[in-house]
């Protein structure tokens, strides 16, 4: 998700060629997810990077707040760009060849943002890491539909979301601690060689899974339109491009300047608070793995539950837009487990629709998700600026807050009374 999705369903991974997957031995069982989460693990740790080496970028190019947003979104941008192609090539390629092909990409745009000598190339690296990445999650789950039973979905999603919160672990304190010995720059050309081995490991040591034949006649993109055109799907997609994206906005960018600029930590006090607040989240997503279905069972709807918890953000939000002091920072910490509600709303939304249209659902939804990911980023700046931030400190960045609160607020009203009703072929 990404940004942070989970599978299709038990049933539809437990039919055609996943029923063989129970006979996917243990080694290559366990084989085929690190290779799928080293990926993933890099993904996260690129899309996060920024926050810990922007006062590099910034000295270094003399950017601006708006500079700085957009420079980060063009990851975001790259990353929607790709998700329509995605899961047409998906179908036709196979997660193997798709992933394995796509962070060689990502591993190149390393090797450009390492090389950058002006702000236009770290725009052109970043966006080509953005473009690199941007099935690291999607492959993955599709595959895991026909290497594993289906019991195995929901586990196996969230242990891809640990491997992803701790790539964005590694950037905070592990980062901070490299960052004398290799500069921004040589931190890149470590991102290019891993990426490289994890695009070795997908392609040399994986099996091949089934892939569907395209009917004869028919056009790859019509299930798009299909998804599009659904109310339903628009219900919970306007609130997740705000609330869920603003989010990841914020971890892969903006919190590191709210921990500096806003309450005036320091850059290895600011790291340390980064690494506490990634590891709250990857407790949250794991909690969230253990109770949802235990909630649904005592009656708590997807729409209740996201409702709930990003009535909860909104008001953490609020605060810390005004908050002050040493602990203050403490109230990111409620940002990262409440916001883990909305990774249920993707899961929900695809499976609404019929099974041949789930993994067109999933990237239409990560189309608009990406989308609201690189305006979040880049408008947050350019709020920050316009509102005091790059001569009156903090105080640009607590306006921001407060507009972006009221924004988000907003995008809820649509989700809670918008009352359309799920298409008839649900589930």
């Amino acid at each position: 998700m990404s940004t942070a999705s989970t599978p299709t369903s038990g049933r539809a991974a437990g039919t055609g060629p996943a029923a063989a997957a129970a006979l996917l031995p243990a080694g290559a069982a366990i084989r085929v997810f690190l290779a799928f989460a080293g990926g993933y693990f890099m993904s996260y740790a690129l899309r996060s990077v920024n926050a810990m080496i922007s006062p590099g970028l910034t000295e270094e190019f003399g950017l601006t707040n708006a500079q700085l947003g957009s420079l980060s979104a063009a990851y975001f941008f790259a990353f929607a760009a790709l998700q329509l192609p995605l899961g047409i090539w998906l179908d036709r390629f196979g997660s193997r060849r798709v992933d394995a092909s796509l962070l060689l990409v990502a591993a190149a745009g390393c090797a450009v943002f390492a090389l950058a000598t002006g702000p236009a190339m770290l725009w052109a690296g970043r966006a080509l890491i953005g473009a690199g990445v941007s099935g690291a999650l999607m492959c993955s789950l599709r595959a895991f539909r026909f290497w594993y039973a289906a019991e195995r979905q929901q586990q196996l999603a969230a242990w891809m979301l640990v491997a992803g919160t701790l790539g964005a672990l590694v950037t905070t304190v592990p980062v901070q601690m490299a960052l004398p010995l290799l500069g921004w720059r040589g931190v890149f050309w470590v991102a290019a060689l891993l990426l490289a081995v994890a695009s070795a490991a997908i392609f040399f040591l994986l099996p091949h899974e089934p892939m569907q034949s395209p009917k004869k006649g028919e056009s790859p993109w019509a299930g798009y339109l299909t998804v599009f055109s659904t109310p339903y799907f628009w219900r919970f997609v306007i609130p997740a491009m705000m609330i869920q994206s603003s989010f990841i906005a914020f971890q892969s960018l903006w919190i590191g300047p709210w921990f500096r600029q806003v309450l005036g930590m320091g850059l290895d006090e600011s790291a340390r608070a980064l690494f506490a607040f990634n590891m709250v989240l990857m407790f949250g997503y794991l909690a969230l793995g253990w109770a949802a279905p235990r909630l649904a069972r005592r009656g708590w709807s997807t729409l209740s539950l996201v409702v709930m918890g990003s009535v909860l953000l909104l008001a953490t939000q609020l605060a810390i837009a005004f908050a002050g002091g040493p602990l203050a920072w403490l109230l990111w910490l409620g940002v990262a487990i409440l916001v883990t509600v909305h990774t249920l709303t993707q899961t929900h939304v695809s499976l609404v629709f019929p099974e041949q249209l789930t993994g067109r659902a999933f990237t239409a939804f990560n189309l608009l998700i990406f989308s609201g990911m690189f305006l979040a980023q880049w408008l947050f700046g350019v709020l920050v600026d316009a509102l005091g931030g790059s001569a009156g400190g903090g105080e640009g960045f607590r306006g921001a807050m407060m507009v972006w609160v009221a924004l988000q607020g907003l995008s809820l009203l649509v989700l809670v009374l918008w009352r359309v009703s799920p298409p008839r072929h649900e589930g």
